[in-house]
Order: C-alpha cells, then sequence, then structure tokens
C-alpha cells in the first residue's frame, strides 16, 4: 500500500512538473488552468526589479491577473488604457488589478506612463507564471528579436496568450477569460458586469 501511495506521489508530482513547463506549439493550443484551480505561486519582478512572488502581491485580495504580449502590441495598449478606465470602480468592488507580460522592468515602466496606468505592472521575463498558469505559446520566428529586447535577454521565444484571470483571496480562479485571437479582448464594460455578479 505504502509503494502504491509512493507511486500516486511521484506521478502528481511529475505531472505538476510537465504542466510547469507547458509551451503550446500554437496559441490555439493551450491548456490553461480552469475555474476552481489554485493560481501557482511563483516569483515575478516589479516595475522596480524587486523579486515578488504572486501570493505577495495579490496579498490575500481578490485580484484580476491581465495577462498581456508587450509593450509593443497595439492591441494591449489599447486594452490596457480601456482597463484603466475602470480601476476605480475594480478597486471600489475590493478588487485589485495586476498587469503581467515578458516585458523587462524599464519596458514595464515606459507602457505605465504612455498609457497613464495606475494599476501594478509586474515581469514575467522567463515565462514562468505564463507556462504555469497554461497560457504560453511558441512565438514566431518574426518576433524572436524583439521579444528578446522587450524582455532583457529572458524570453526564450514564448508569448502569452492574453487572458484575464480573476482569483478569491485564496488564489482560486473565479472566471477567466482568454482568446487565441490577441485582437479581441474582454471589455472594460464586460469585465466590471462580471465581477459585479462574482460580488
Amino acid at each position: 500500500m505504502k509503494k502504491l501511495s509512493l507511486l500516486a506521489w511521484i506521478f502528481t508530482i511529475i505531472s505538476g512538473l510537465n504542466s510547469f513547463a507547458q509551451i503550446a506549439d500554437k496559441a490555439e493550443d493551450i491548456s490553461p488552468l480552469l475555474i476552481g484551480e489554485k493560481i501557482p505561486d511563483i516569483t515575478l519582478l516589479s516595475t522596480a526589479g524587486k523579486q515578488e512572488t504572486l501570493a505577495t502581491i495579490t496579498g490575500g485580495k481578490p485580484s484580476i491577473l491581465l495577462f498581456y504580449r508587450g509593450g509593443w502590441c497595439p492591441f494591449c495598449n489599447k486594452h490596457l488604457a480601456e482597463i484603466e478606465t475602470i480601476q476605480d470602480k475594480i478597486l471600489e468592488l475590493g478588487y485589485q488589478l495586476i498587469a503581467i507580460s515578458p516585458d523587462a522592468p524599464p519596458k514595464l515602466i515606459a507602457s505605465g506612463e504612455k498609457n497613464k496606468l495606475k494599476y501594478g505592472l509586474y515581469s514575467d521575463g522567463n515565462g514562468a507564471v505564463a507556462q504555469a498558469m497554461g497560457i504560453a505559446f511558441k512565438a514566431s520566428e518574426r518576433s524572436l528579436g524583439m521579444l528578446s529586447e522587450y524582455s532583457a535577454g529572458q524570453n526564450t521565444g514564448f508569448l502569452p496568450v492574453p487572458s484575464v484571470f480573476v482569483v478569491n483571496p485564496d488564489g482560486v480562479i473565479a472566471f477567466e477569460y482568454i482568446n487565441p485571437d490577441y485582437k479581441v479582448r474582454i471589455s472594460a464594460k464586460l469585465l466590471l458586469a462580471v465581477l459585479e455578479n462574482l460580488k
């Protein structure tokens, strides 16, 4: 019986490692975490270049994790700016907003200033969080140089599918919006309706 328990434990660990290292071949092939699953506690970099775990960043508060491709993406900039228009209402509902991309801290700062963002931007340059969330996929050849530049050499050729995860204080996913078509994002109006409905 102990042998079976040990084998089951080893299988669980191996499965966890496999899902952590996941980078899909195409955006349509991703396998994201699902509603009801807990987000991983992995380290990101703040705009100040400080290492912080996702648990520390969320601080046990209801949070919105907004994954975007980078400050070089016009669709991402437009979406970041649109979500900024409901930032005050998001805070009133008791949520905090955290945006995550492969961009290095200096590029995050530039995006924040360009789009006049008041919410936190964090760097997932090595893709650890995107992979663990199951939203990372291989970038096209033409993107590699730019991705390396924006991530300060950390990006090994992946992109996150633009995604929004709403998590409860325990880090459990309560809602998600994921679309492999990077041109299609959840609107600020719809996100606000979702948050109001979750309260």
